[in-house]
């Protein structure tokens, strides 16, 4: 089918984005990976533009997917604990075999989105079951301003993840106490456990 065929080529221009670079990323270069005939990836993906949001498409969609699964497979986040163990584990997941593969292609196509705006639509963050359930968990802890905190937590958590597909190892759990810290840190100028702020631009995180 058709749509079998568009996922395999997408797949593999993830493939030649993470092992080549953005320069790398061609349509022959997607033949190749794809063991398809010279000439499929244009078929289907007629310019460049049109293959590389082909593949941003493919990877937002395992991205979802993940954290879909994530989200079911974790008991409900009721203590500081467990959301903590949550995001160690998201994070571990995102630093190592494919996880850390699509982590790569993210950030290159992160930038690439800046000067594409189709491709910045595409990352905008999308709501999942993951994100949910972190915006559950400050609601009940009192948090007013949700989704400011939310955005912020996530975004810093994908910083993390940055830092370390770049220099290496893990991200310590105590960064990751400290963020949500600072999510659940009551303002001290207002009457309750947190203000609404201004929401700051939206950002691709995970």
């Amino acid at each position: 089918m058709a749509s079998d065929r568009r996922t395999l080529l997408a797949d593999a221009a993830l493939d030649v984005l993470v092992d080549e670079g953005m320069r790398g990323l061609t349509h022959r270069a997607v033949d190749r990976k794809s063991a398809m005939p010279p000439g499929t990836t244009s078929a289907y993906f007629r310019t460049r533009a049109a293959l590389l949001t082909g593949l941003v498409t493919r990877l937002v969609e395992l991205d979802q997917a993940e954290l879909q699964t994530m989200a079911e497979e974790l008991p409900p986040l009721h203590t500081v604990e467990e959301l903590v163990d949550g995001m160690v584990l998201l994070t571990r997941q995102r630093l190592t075999g494919e996880g850390r593969r699509r982590s790569l292609a993210r950030h290159a196509c992160a930038v690439e989105s800046v000067r594409d705006s189709e491709l910045r639509e595409i990352l905008v963050p999308r709501e999942n079951a993951g994100r949910e359930a972190v915006r559950l968990f400050l609601t009940t802890h009192g948090v007013t301003d949700v989704e400011n905190r939310t955005h912020t937590l996530l975004t810093c958590i994908d910083g993390l993840v940055f830092d370390r597909l770049v220099n290496g190892g893990e991200v310590p759990r105590e960064a990751l106490d400290g963020l949500v810290a600072a999510a659940l840190r009551q303002d001290p100028g207002a009457h309750g456990p947190a203000r609404t702020g201004r929401q700051p631009p939206p950002l691709h995180h995970l």
